[in-house]
Protein backbone atom coordinates (compact mmCIF):
# COMPACT_ATOMS: atom_id res chain seq x y z
CA UNK A 1 0.00 0.00 0.00
CA UNK A 2 2.55 2.25 0.85
CA UNK A 3 4.91 1.85 -2.55
CA UNK A 4 1.53 2.38 -4.21
CA UNK A 5 0.38 5.87 -2.84
CA UNK A 6 4.78 6.85 -2.76
CA UNK A 7 4.37 5.85 -6.34
CA UNK A 8 0.95 8.40 -6.70
CA UNK A 9 2.96 11.26 -4.98
CA UNK A 10 5.98 10.60 -7.51
CA UNK A 11 3.99 11.21 -10.35
CA UNK A 12 1.99 14.08 -8.90
CA UNK A 13 5.14 15.98 -8.04
CA UNK A 14 6.59 15.15 -11.35
CA UNK A 15 3.14 15.98 -13.48
CA UNK A 16 3.07 19.40 -11.15
CA UNK A 17 6.84 20.17 -11.98
CA UNK A 18 6.63 19.64 -15.42
CA UNK A 19 3.36 22.35 -15.60
CA UNK A 20 5.22 24.89 -14.02
CA UNK A 21 8.06 24.49 -16.35
CA UNK A 22 5.78 24.18 -19.56
CA UNK A 23 3.92 27.26 -18.98
CA UNK A 24 6.36 29.30 -17.17
CA UNK A 25 7.87 32.53 -18.20
CA UNK A 26 11.31 30.46 -19.40
CA UNK A 27 9.75 27.66 -21.08
CA UNK A 28 11.33 28.46 -24.65
CA UNK A 29 14.85 28.42 -23.19
CA UNK A 30 16.74 25.04 -24.03
CA UNK A 31 17.70 23.99 -20.58
CA UNK A 32 13.70 23.91 -19.67
CA UNK A 33 13.29 21.98 -22.69
CA UNK A 34 15.68 19.32 -22.20
CA UNK A 35 14.73 19.55 -18.58
CA UNK A 36 10.51 18.66 -19.22
CA UNK A 37 11.08 14.99 -21.21
CA UNK A 38 14.06 14.45 -18.58
CA UNK A 39 11.88 14.76 -15.56
CA UNK A 40 9.00 12.85 -17.47
CA UNK A 41 10.92 10.17 -17.97
CA UNK A 42 12.86 10.01 -14.83
CA UNK A 43 9.65 10.14 -13.49
CA UNK A 44 8.00 7.36 -15.46
CA UNK A 45 11.14 5.22 -13.93
CA UNK A 46 10.81 6.12 -10.72
CA UNK A 47 7.01 4.50 -10.53
CA UNK A 48 8.11 1.57 -12.14
CA UNK A 49 10.53 0.92 -9.80
CA UNK A 50 7.79 1.46 -6.87
CA UNK A 51 5.35 -0.64 -8.61
CA UNK A 52 7.14 -3.49 -9.07
CA UNK A 53 8.07 -3.48 -5.41
CA UNK A 54 4.95 -2.74 -3.73
CA UNK A 55 3.30 -5.67 -5.73
CA UNK A 56 6.40 -8.28 -5.79
CA UNK A 57 6.22 -8.05 -9.54
CA UNK A 58 7.91 -11.30 -10.93
CA UNK A 59 11.15 -10.38 -12.35
CA UNK A 60 10.36 -12.69 -15.43
CA UNK A 61 7.43 -10.82 -16.04
CA UNK A 62 8.91 -7.24 -15.50
CA UNK A 63 11.87 -6.56 -13.70
CA UNK A 64 12.68 -3.31 -12.26
CA UNK A 65 14.69 -1.09 -13.66
CA UNK A 66 17.56 -0.63 -10.88
CA UNK A 67 17.97 -4.48 -11.66
CA UNK A 68 18.39 -3.72 -15.72
CA UNK A 69 20.89 -0.94 -14.26
CA UNK A 70 22.88 -3.30 -12.40
CA UNK A 71 22.46 -5.87 -15.46
CA UNK A 72 23.87 -3.29 -17.43
CA UNK A 73 26.87 -2.23 -15.19
CA UNK A 74 27.73 -5.95 -15.23
CA UNK A 75 27.67 -6.80 -18.64
CA UNK A 76 28.90 -3.34 -20.31
CA UNK A 77 31.62 -5.41 -22.47
CA UNK A 78 29.06 -7.90 -23.81
CA UNK A 79 26.81 -5.02 -24.97
CA UNK A 80 29.30 -2.63 -26.36
CA UNK A 81 29.89 -5.80 -28.61
CA UNK A 82 26.67 -6.15 -29.37
CA UNK A 83 26.12 -2.41 -29.92
CA UNK A 84 28.88 -2.41 -32.08
CA UNK A 85 28.09 -5.22 -34.40
CA UNK A 86 24.17 -4.62 -34.69
CA UNK A 87 24.33 -0.58 -34.48
CA UNK A 88 27.33 0.48 -35.91
CA UNK A 89 28.11 -2.53 -38.61
CA UNK A 90 24.58 -3.48 -39.03
CA UNK A 91 22.27 -0.58 -38.85
CA UNK A 92 24.89 2.70 -39.78
CA UNK A 93 26.42 0.64 -42.52
CA UNK A 94 22.50 -0.13 -44.05
CA UNK A 95 21.56 3.28 -43.43
CA UNK A 96 24.70 4.65 -45.14
CA UNK A 97 24.03 2.76 -48.05
CA UNK A 98 20.29 2.40 -48.46
CA UNK A 99 20.64 6.59 -48.30
CA UNK A 100 22.68 7.06 -51.00
CA UNK A 101 21.46 4.46 -53.33
CA UNK A 102 18.03 6.10 -52.14
CA UNK A 103 19.68 9.71 -53.25
CA UNK A 104 21.14 8.28 -56.63
CA UNK A 105 17.44 6.87 -57.56
CA UNK A 106 16.05 10.35 -57.05
CA UNK A 107 18.06 12.11 -59.09
CA UNK A 108 17.72 9.78 -61.67
CA UNK A 109 13.84 9.72 -61.58
CA UNK A 110 13.66 13.48 -61.27
CA UNK A 111 15.26 13.38 -64.75
CA UNK A 112 12.59 11.49 -66.37
CA UNK A 113 8.80 10.90 -66.10
CA UNK A 114 9.11 7.69 -67.38
CA UNK A 115 11.81 6.71 -64.20
CA UNK A 116 9.15 8.43 -61.61
CA UNK A 117 5.97 6.50 -62.70
CA UNK A 118 8.09 3.10 -62.68
CA UNK A 119 10.08 3.38 -59.65
CA UNK A 120 8.22 4.34 -57.30
CA UNK A 121 5.87 1.99 -57.05
CA UNK A 122 8.39 -0.56 -57.25
CA UNK A 123 9.98 1.26 -54.10
CA UNK A 124 6.50 0.85 -52.53
CA UNK A 125 6.34 -2.70 -53.10
CA UNK A 126 9.60 -3.16 -51.70
CA UNK A 127 8.49 -0.89 -48.59
CA UNK A 128 5.65 -3.09 -48.13
CA UNK A 129 7.87 -6.37 -47.98
CA UNK A 130 7.97 -7.97 -44.53
CA UNK A 131 10.84 -8.20 -43.15
CA UNK A 132 10.49 -11.57 -41.61
CA UNK A 133 10.50 -12.80 -45.46
CA UNK A 134 12.84 -10.67 -46.65
CA UNK A 135 15.70 -11.25 -43.71
CA UNK A 136 16.31 -14.81 -43.75
CA UNK A 137 16.56 -14.84 -47.58
CA UNK A 138 19.84 -12.23 -47.21
CA UNK A 139 20.95 -14.11 -44.45
CA UNK A 140 21.10 -17.44 -46.89
CA UNK A 141 22.48 -14.74 -49.66
CA UNK A 142 25.08 -12.79 -47.72
CA UNK A 143 26.05 -14.70 -44.96
CA UNK A 144 25.12 -14.55 -41.21
CA UNK A 145 27.14 -11.98 -40.41
CA UNK A 146 26.81 -8.17 -40.13
CA UNK A 147 26.67 -7.62 -43.97
CA UNK A 148 22.99 -9.59 -44.41
CA UNK A 149 21.53 -7.13 -41.81
CA UNK A 150 22.97 -3.70 -43.36
CA UNK A 151 21.35 -5.32 -46.76
CA UNK A 152 18.01 -5.49 -44.66
CA UNK A 153 18.28 -1.93 -43.62
CA UNK A 154 19.41 -0.37 -46.75
CA UNK A 155 16.04 -2.44 -48.17
CA UNK A 156 14.23 -0.44 -45.21
CA UNK A 157 15.36 2.83 -45.61
CA UNK A 158 15.95 3.32 -49.21
CA UNK A 159 11.36 3.76 -49.81
CA UNK A 160 11.49 6.42 -47.38
CA UNK A 161 14.51 8.56 -48.64
CA UNK A 162 13.35 8.16 -51.97
CA UNK A 163 9.91 9.03 -51.82
CA UNK A 164 10.56 12.81 -50.04
CA UNK A 165 13.69 13.23 -51.78
CA UNK A 166 11.68 13.08 -55.33
CA UNK A 167 8.59 15.11 -53.97
CA UNK A 168 11.52 17.34 -52.24
CA UNK A 169 12.96 18.17 -55.83
CA UNK A 170 9.60 18.79 -57.20
CA UNK A 171 8.96 21.42 -54.33
CA UNK A 172 10.18 24.37 -56.46
CA UNK A 173 7.63 26.74 -58.29
CA UNK A 174 7.81 26.81 -62.06
CA UNK A 175 8.30 31.14 -61.36
CA UNK A 176 11.63 29.99 -59.21
CA UNK A 177 12.77 27.65 -62.14
CA UNK A 178 12.12 30.09 -64.51
CA UNK A 179 14.23 32.41 -62.98
CA UNK A 180 16.84 30.03 -62.90
CA UNK A 181 16.47 29.14 -67.22
CA UNK A 182 16.45 33.22 -67.58
CA UNK A 183 19.71 33.61 -65.50
CA UNK A 184 21.11 30.33 -68.34
CA UNK A 185 21.41 27.82 -65.64
CA UNK A 186 21.34 24.18 -67.02
CA UNK A 187 19.61 21.01 -65.40
CA UNK A 188 22.69 20.99 -63.04
CA UNK A 189 23.47 24.61 -61.66
CA UNK A 190 19.54 24.48 -60.92
CA UNK A 191 19.79 21.42 -58.48
CA UNK A 192 22.74 22.37 -56.97
CA UNK A 193 22.00 25.94 -56.21
CA UNK A 194 17.51 25.86 -56.37
CA UNK A 195 15.81 22.60 -56.09
CA UNK A 196 18.51 20.98 -53.87
CA UNK A 197 18.49 23.05 -51.04
CA UNK A 198 14.25 23.56 -51.00
CA UNK A 199 14.53 19.88 -51.34
CA UNK A 200 16.42 19.42 -47.59
CA UNK A 201 13.27 19.87 -45.09
CA UNK A 202 11.77 16.53 -46.95
CA UNK A 203 15.33 14.81 -47.38
CA UNK A 204 15.74 15.03 -43.28
CA UNK A 205 12.22 14.17 -43.27
CA UNK A 206 12.81 10.76 -44.85
CA UNK A 207 15.98 10.48 -42.84
CA UNK A 208 14.36 11.21 -39.36
CA UNK A 209 11.55 8.15 -40.69
CA UNK A 210 14.30 5.83 -41.61
CA UNK A 211 16.51 6.35 -38.54
CA UNK A 212 13.89 4.32 -36.60
CA UNK A 213 13.49 1.76 -39.19
CA UNK A 214 17.75 1.46 -39.22
CA UNK A 215 17.72 0.27 -35.89
CA UNK A 216 14.31 -1.75 -36.24
CA UNK A 217 15.77 -3.77 -39.13
CA UNK A 218 19.09 -4.43 -37.94
CA UNK A 219 17.44 -6.08 -34.80
CA UNK A 220 14.88 -8.38 -36.48
CA UNK A 221 17.37 -9.56 -39.23
CA UNK A 222 20.00 -10.97 -36.27
CA UNK A 223 17.01 -13.20 -35.35
CA UNK A 224 17.46 -15.16 -38.42
CA UNK A 225 20.71 -15.78 -38.82
CA UNK A 226 23.44 -13.98 -36.54
CA UNK A 227 26.99 -14.75 -34.47
CA UNK A 228 27.24 -15.51 -30.79
CA UNK A 229 27.15 -11.52 -31.15
CA UNK A 230 24.49 -8.40 -31.69
CA UNK A 231 21.15 -7.37 -29.87
CA UNK A 232 18.80 -9.10 -32.09
CA UNK A 233 20.62 -12.60 -30.85
CA UNK A 234 21.26 -11.45 -27.23
CA UNK A 235 17.51 -10.93 -27.24
CA UNK A 236 16.92 -14.17 -28.59
CA UNK A 237 18.96 -16.22 -26.30
CA UNK A 238 18.02 -14.04 -23.33
CA UNK A 239 14.32 -14.44 -23.96
CA UNK A 240 15.29 -18.45 -24.00
CA UNK A 241 17.09 -18.20 -20.45
CA UNK A 242 14.41 -16.09 -18.81
CA UNK A 243 16.90 -13.90 -18.26
CA UNK A 244 14.32 -10.88 -18.67
CA UNK A 245 16.55 -8.06 -17.42
CA UNK A 246 19.18 -8.98 -19.77
CA UNK A 247 16.81 -8.45 -22.81
CA UNK A 248 15.43 -4.86 -21.16
CA UNK A 249 19.03 -4.00 -21.09
CA UNK A 250 19.16 -4.50 -24.77
CA UNK A 251 15.97 -2.60 -24.85
CA UNK A 252 17.63 0.15 -23.50
CA UNK A 253 20.71 0.49 -25.33
CA UNK A 254 18.67 0.40 -27.97
CA UNK A 255 16.10 2.80 -27.68
CA UNK A 256 18.67 5.14 -26.04
CA UNK A 257 20.73 4.81 -29.76
CA UNK A 258 18.09 5.20 -31.65
CA UNK A 259 17.12 8.29 -29.74
CA UNK A 260 20.66 9.85 -30.41
CA UNK A 261 20.68 8.89 -33.73
CA UNK A 262 17.36 11.00 -34.47
CA UNK A 263 18.53 13.85 -32.24
CA UNK A 264 21.75 13.79 -34.26
CA UNK A 265 19.71 14.26 -37.73
CA UNK A 266 17.83 16.95 -36.00
CA UNK A 267 20.25 18.73 -35.67
CA UNK A 268 22.49 18.24 -38.66
CA UNK A 269 19.17 19.80 -40.32
CA UNK A 270 18.76 22.68 -37.77
CA UNK A 271 21.80 23.39 -38.86
CA UNK A 272 21.86 22.97 -42.89
CA UNK A 273 18.12 24.47 -43.10
CA UNK A 274 18.34 26.93 -40.44
CA UNK A 275 16.48 29.56 -43.34
CA UNK A 276 13.05 27.09 -43.55
CA UNK A 277 10.27 28.32 -41.63
CA UNK A 278 10.24 25.26 -39.28
CA UNK A 279 13.54 25.87 -38.29
CA UNK A 280 12.42 29.35 -36.76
Amino acid sequence: MMGTVAAILVWAAGWWLNVRLANGPQSDRPVVKVLIPAIFGITIIMVWELLVHAYDINPVILPAPSSIGARIMVEGPRLWADFQQTIIKGAMTGYVLGGLAAFAVAILADRSDFLTRGILPVGSFMAALPIVGTAPIFVKWLGSDWESKAAVVAVMVFFPILVNTVAGLKDTSAMQRDLMRTYGAGYWPTLIKLRLPAAMPFIFNGLKIATTLALIGAIVAEFFGSPTVGMGFRISTSFGQLALDMVWAEIVIAALAGSGFYGAITLIEKRITFWHPSQR
